[in-house]
């Protein structure tokens, strides 16, 4: 290989927004991402939105359609129904 002309390769860290860190090589540097494998729902089998700028709520909004978190949170027993 040719001396000089290929960039360094150093230990750098990847910082998650969920506060996982994740140390690796590269020739980039330390750097932070929003989502890592520990928290993204395909690895997790979690279904977590992320929602920029109100775009979920707005896409809800425009087809008329509920969030199901909300809606299971509204279907709690009446009170007074019997036990």
């Amino acid at each position: 290989m040719k001396e000089g002309i290929h960039p360094k390769y150093e230990k750098a860290t990847v910082e998650c927004a969920c506060g996982n860190v994740i140390e690796t090589r590269s020739t980039r540097g330390s750097f932070k991402v929003d989502i890592c494998s520990a928290c993204h729902p395909f690895f997790t089998g979690k279904q977590k939105l992320v929602d920029s700028a109100g775009r979920v709520d707005r896409f809800l909004k425009k087809y008329g359609l509920q969030d199901k978190s909300k809606k299971d949170a509204g279907q709690a027993a009446p009170e007074g129904a019997a036990e």
